[in-house]
């Protein structure tokens, strides 16, 4: 450890204790789930639906896309309702109808004031009693049963055929004949029905729900708690605390006259002759932009299915629905981001070996390589099939679609993936671990961060593996967050920073002590913030409020150093100034300083946005969310990822020249086309919603009368200049490297550019 003790200390510390946390009311978490009851009757002893016809409808759910057709409990799709809050809404409506007939021979809204009060003082009673008994029994009034038995006929209806719902279908971006099996669509009513009762009852002792008064439903006055405020307070509190403590720490705690090196003549990392495992890797480069760009596309070809369910007079939805399209568009982003980081790493690998390749590393490189391939054409031909329906339901789960966002891809596929990554691993240690167990006085502390960091990339995907398709889903968004947010906004970020800091004091342009001070630093930082923050994705998933305690303070401090990144930007963008042969890297320096621009603005504003749990609880579900998602998983992530392909590019093709028109066009169309989709399109969307969401309920925000208004549509609309920018820069950059790995310079650039949009 030598000078570095206190760094390392500090950063094993809190990964002792955050960890902590996350298993200690992670623990929570399985002790509070919201009861599945073993089966649920009338007063009268008559039998519903049981527990298990509960779980086949959260299977069937899985099975039509689960997450991205619509939300549960505000994760997912937003086109489509919100299932849990629109059932609810429904059947809180279809119970004061039914009680206004039996008691006053007329419908609800015809009722004077008072007689409207004495009816939903009584449907508050009802729902938000437990009704549990025997410990697993639900028990409902014969009203209460009347109105649930409405509410499913309505939902059998939607997700089949039937022709009055046609429009809804339409404006939900639905295929006819969603689910086709009446025996599953009526089982997944009753998986709907659950999760709206898990959020309109109190939990035994409390005066909150099980999803902390989510969401928003005045008629059983599902309102914000006392905590949900309290803890949003104290967020805001402690994001000013620890942004103050990190300027004066930055002040007094830095060494402010350390020089920076001299740096080299020559780029030192040139020393080395390309070894045939890293000359292998320019397929990796070639596929992160082709997944790019058919992401891209498949992007826009979903978000116009916001405004029409036709492609310009073309019907695709009956084979490309929104569903499927927009699980291609998320996956195909996980892909080729992670491929671009997996590129970087087995680029370094043989530099950190001395210029060699362990044994068999170039099989290794290319045996990865198809396996990823393997990988991603199956999960996405299982997502096909299983949407299409045309796959045995038993299998739906692990060859076709998991039904959660960001895990899409078939339980099988997902093992295969992580099989991959652990190889992936392998390939790493074996060119890391001569070089850090080497007998040498070289500084290796950098190196063991690199190493860590490495190995927690390989084994925490792995947490994705431990809930199963019929898992409590409060179980199994605890662990889906662990991969979501832990695994890739936790240890991606700690490797991408160590592996910068590696290149950069590799090729001389800082010194080997200030890039590993900054390193562990920075991921003491992050990792601060990052573990327990992955309880904010929680608040409303079935937890308690100490839950929503842990979530709501250190996401605070997630935040904290996203804030002050203006100055890494500054650090990354002067090092192109250092030495003549930094102007062969400055558009990776460029992405570098884009990341560090949108890890401000989408992860740390937009991020806070969302945040405290008084914010989240009326903007879970809504346009808002894909305002940080879009600008925080492309803008961090991706120019990350693209940083780290044209870098490699630069050593693999040396003698290439980057074309500025096509690298001008395809990093300011990138940039400009994401501000233009947010701040024209979903922005302005979500504010709307909000306005709507706090003052009527989430129902009306998500519903179709609210979104299918001619202001909201004319936005979605408005989104195609961003998306058609965007896909432009798109098309550049992914030209830039296809040309680069041909061997073509920029003479042949532009032609190539302008084939390509006109093609476009």
């Amino acid at each position: 450890m030598g000078p570095y003790k206190k760094y390392w200390y500090a950063l094993i510390g809190v990964c002792i204790v955050m960890f902590s946390l996350l298993g200690y009311f992670g623990a929570e978490v399985y002790r509070s789930a919201p009861p599945v009851p073993s089966k649920v009757t009338t007063v009268d002893g008559r039998t519903l639906f049981t527990g298990e016809q509960i779980l086949d409808g959260q299977t069937a759910w899985q099975s039509v896309g689960g997450m991205q057709l619509g939300s549960i409990w505000g994760h997912g799709a937003y086109q489509a309702p919100d299932w849990t809050a629109d059932w609810l809404h429904r059947e809180l409506s279809a119970w004061l109808d039914l009680g206004a007939q039996a008691v006053h021979g007329k419908p609800y809204a015809q009722l004077d004031v008072g007689a409207q009060a004495a009816l939903r003082a009584q449907l508050k009673a009802e729902y938000r009693g437990n009704g549990l008994q025997a410990g697993d029994t639900l028990v409902v009034s014969e009203r209460r049963a009347q109105a649930m038995a409405q509410t499913a006929q309505y939902y059998d209806r939607l997700f089949a055929d039937d022709p009055s719902l046609v429009k809804s279908r339409e404006h939900f971006a639905m295929k006819e004949n969603t689910l086709p099996s009446a025996e599953r669509r009526q089982a997944m009513t009753h998986f709907f029905f659950w999760t709206a009762w898990a959020a309109g009852t109190e939990r035994p002792n409390s005066h909150v729900t099980y999803t902390n008064n989510w969401p928003h439903e005045p008629l059983i006055d599902n309102v914000p708690s006392g905590e949900n405020i309290v803890w949003s307070i104290a967020s805001v509190v402690i994001l000013l605390a620890g942004i103050g403590f990190l300027v004066w720490g930055w002040a007094f705690l830095r060494d402010h006259d350390e020089p920076l090196p001299a740096a080299p003549a020559r780029d030192p990392l040139t020393s080395f002759a390309l070894t045939p495992s890293q000359r292998g890797l320019g397929k990796y480069l070639f596929l992160v932009v082709a997944l790019f760009v058919f992401q891209v596309f498949i992007g826009g070809f979903t978000a116009h299915y916001t405004v029409e369910r036709s492609f310009y007079g073309i019907d695709l939805s009956q084979w490309f629905p929104y569903s499927l399209t927009r699980t291609w568009h998320i996956q195909a982003a996980l892909f080729w981001i992670a491929t671009g980081f997996l590129a970087v790493g087995l680029f370094l690998a043989p530099i950190i070996n001395g210029g060699r390749d362990p044994k068999f590393q170039k099989l290794g490189v290319d045996v990865l390589f198809w396996a990823l391939v393997f990988v991603c054409v199956g999960s996405f031909v299982g997502n096909y099939l299983a949407i299409a329906h045309k796959m045995p339901a038993e299998w739906s789960f692990w060859l076709g679609h998991q039904g959660y966002e960001y895990v899409d891809l078939g339980r099988i596929w997902q093992i295969l993936k992580w099989v991959g990554i652990l190889l992936w691993l392998v390939l790493m240690l074996r060119g890391v671990l001569p070089a850090l167990f080497a007998r040498t006085k070289e500084d290796k502390n950098l190196l063991a961060l690199l190493t860590a960091s490495v190995g927690a990339i390989g084994l925490f995907y792995g947490a994705g593996l431990f809930y199963g398709e019929r898992t409590n889903l409060s179980v199994m968004e605890y662990w889906r967050w662990w991969v979501v947010h832990l695994w890739v906004e936790g240890f991606f970020e700690v490797f991408a920073t160590t592996a910068l800091a590696f290149v950069f004091s590799s090729m001389g342009l800082v010194s080997r002590s200030m890039a590993t001070t900054a390193s562990l630093a920075s991921a003491s930082l992050f990792l601060l913030g990052g573990i327990p923050g992955t309880f904010h994705h929680l608040y409303f998933a079935g937890t308690t409020t100490p839950v929503m305690a842990v979530g709501a303070s250190f996401s605070a401090l997630e935040v904290v150093p996203l804030i002050v990144l203006g100055h890494e930007a500054w650090e990354n963008w002067r090092l192109k100034a250092r030495a003549d042969w930094m102007a062969k890297l400055k558009w990776p320096l460029m992405c570098f300083v884009a990341v560090a621009f949108w890890n401000m603005l989408g992860a740390g504003v937009f991020g806070f946005m969302i945040n405290p749990p008084i914010s989240l609880y009326y903007i879970q579900g809504l346009n808002t969310t894909p305002v940080h998602a879009h600008s925080a998983l492309f803008g961090v992530y991706g120019f990350l990822a693209l940083g780290f392909t044209l870098l490699v590019l630069r050593y693999l093709r040396p003698q290439v020249v980057f074309s500025e028109a096509l690298m001008k066009t395809g990093f300011w169309g990138l940039n400009l086309g994401l501000v233009l989709m947010i701040s024209t399109s979903l922005l302005p969307i979500g504010v709307i919603q909000f306005l709507a969401s706090a003052s009527e309920g989430l129902w009306y925000a998500r519903s179709e009368q609210f979104l299918q208004q001619p202001i909201l549509v004319t936005l979605r609309w408005v989104r195609t200049f961003g998306d058609v920018v965007f896909i432009v820069g798109a098309i550049g950059v992914a030209l830039q490297v296809v040309l680069g790995l041909m061997g073509r310079s920029s003479r042949a650039a532009p032609a190539a550019l302008r084939q390509a949009v006109q093609a476009g």
